[in-house]
Order: C-alpha cells, then structure tokens, then sequence
C-alpha cells in the first residue's frame, strides 16, 4: 500500500507540474505575441483564453488534490471549500465552452464552400469575442448561484450527508440542486460535446477531401509538406479528440462516484487524475505548431 501511495503521490505531483508549465508556457507565448503585434488571431484568442481556463482548473483542483495526497488534509474552512469549487465548476465549463468555440470556427474557416458559408464566416470572426466573453459571464453567474444556494444549505441543521474531497468538505447535493445543475451545466456540457463530435467529424473529411485533391500536385511537383494551415487544422482536430477522450472517461468516473454512496478512494483517485489530464497535456498537444523555442524567439 506504500508502494501505491507513493505512485498516486508521485502522478498526482508530475502531472500538476507540467500541466502548471505547459499551461503558462504557451499563454506566456500569447501575451507576448498580443505585446508585439497588438492582436491575435481568432484561433490564437480563442487558445488564450483556453490557456486560461486550464491553469484555473490546475490551480484549483490540482494544486489542492496534490496537496491532499502528500498527507495535507483539510487544510480549508467552509469559505476556502466553496471557493475552490466555484472556481473549479466555471473553470471546467468555459474549458468545455472554449473547446467547442474552436473547434467549430476552425470546421467553419477550413470549409471549402464559398457560397453558403461566406457569410457565415464573415459572423464567426466578428462574434468570436462576444462569444468567449459571454461564456465567462454566463459560467460565472451559474455557479454563483450554486455558491449561493450551498451557503443558505450550510445553515440548516438537517444535513445527512457531506462530500470529502480530502483537502476539505462540503455539504452534499440535493434534488433542487441537482437538476439545476443538470439544466445548467450538464446539459450544456453535453451539447457542445455533440458539436465537438460534429465538427470534429466535418474537420476529418474536410482534410481527407483536400489530401485527396492536392495529392497528385505534390507528386507531380515533388512537394511532401502540408500547408500550415492544414497543419494547424490537425494539431487542433488532435486537441478536441484529446478533449472528447479525457471528457467522456472523467464523465464516466463522475457518475459513478455519484451513483455510489461507500464509493472507493481508488476512484475517486482515477476520476480526479482523468478529469486533469485534458487540462494538465491539452497544451502539448498543440506545441507540434506552436514550438516552445519561438516564445523566446519572440522575447
């Protein structure tokens, strides 16, 4: 049992570690391009505020589960407790929010149709930041509400059950709770999810449509390198694979530990990590592109 311990100890560490590094290395890289050139493109703010998002999560559920497993145990009060969760629950739904943001502006700008989607297009750039700020706004004040509601709870005298997540506890949920939280959150959540999927799949046969076509120009020419634009296209078509991967298994392990009332420390150990993993190696699945020696090209 030491020997496992200390492995979960170990995983839990690195893998914060190098979400933490990844994270701020490329948002670093964003600041600093946004400082030089005074605007970003549509992808790359989209990405920044991504990069956001993920250090948030890191910082408030990786830090503290880290800790947790090092032998710190509920080292926060009431306040710290909601507070951290606050953080995690809009984190995690603009993480969600902003993935499907890419993911369906990049199907929409690769696509090839120039009648039907040109107006489209010219829509997707232009709300791109209203978008992204109404994600935050909206997430903001759905878990404040949640926030809230969990402080009048925390009042009350009847309380039969507490959620422990090791570095504090809080109490449990109940039916009214749950399905605004189903309405709110996991509704959504699951709708862009779907358009992930969709968009995703509309990405594949875009690229596979383009190799096809150009295919005998480069062996005619001689040319084996794809542009960069389809470059960019994969790296990010890999980042929302990696997000629908990590997303699906964290859901999986979630509701299992909902649906289990004495649930194992084991899974509740498995959920977190899985839940990290999408934010934690997001980052390095788009440094294919994006190489960490530009960001001190650039300084």
């Amino acid at each position: 049992m030491n020997i496992w311990n200390m492995a979960i100890r170990i995983i839990f560490l690195s893998q914060t570690t190098t979400g933490l590094l990844g994270n701020l290395s490329l948002l670093f890289y964003y600041i600093v391009l946004y400082l030089r050139e005074f605007t970003l493109k549509h992808t790359d703010l989209i990405l920044l505020h991504l990069m956001v998002a993920n250090v948030l999560i890191i910082l408030s559920a990786g830090v503290p589960h880290t800790m947790a497993v090092w032998g710190l145990k509920q080292f926060l009060n009431g306040f710290g407790c909601e507070l951290l969760l606050y953080i995690q629950g809009f984190s995690r739904s603009v993480s969600i929010g902003t993935t499907c943001l890419l993911s369906v502006f990049q199907a929409i700008t690769i696509n090839p149709r120039k009648t039907c989607l040109n107006h489209r297009k010219v829509k997707a750039t232009k709300y791109i930041h209203c978008s992204l700020s109404f994600l935050w706004v909206f997430y903001m004040l759905v878990r404040f509400i949640f926030l809230m509601y969990t402080f009048m709870k925390m009042n009350r005298k009847n309380i039969t059950r507490n959620w422990d997540f090791g570095y504090c506890s809080t109490v449990g949920r109940d039916e009214i709770i749950d399905i605004l939280y189903a309405t709110l959150v996991m509704f959504p959540e699951f709708f862009f999810a779907g358009l992930i999927t969709c968009s995703s799949t509309s990405m594949i046969v875009i690229l596979y449509r383009h190799k096809k076509r150009v295919q005998h120009i480069r062996s005619s020419h001689g040319f084996s390198r794809s542009s960069p634009e389809s470059r960019a296209t994969q790296n990010i078509l890999v980042l929302v694979s990696a997000f629908l991967a990590f997303y699906t298994l964290s859901t999986i392990f979630r509701g299992c530990i909902a649906l289990l009332y004495n649930h194992n420390w084991w899974l509740v150990y498995i959920s977190r990590l899985t839940s990290l993993c999408f934010p934690c190696f997001g980052p390095f699945f788009l440094m294919r592109h994006y190489s960490i020696l530009s960001i001190f090209s650039l300084v």
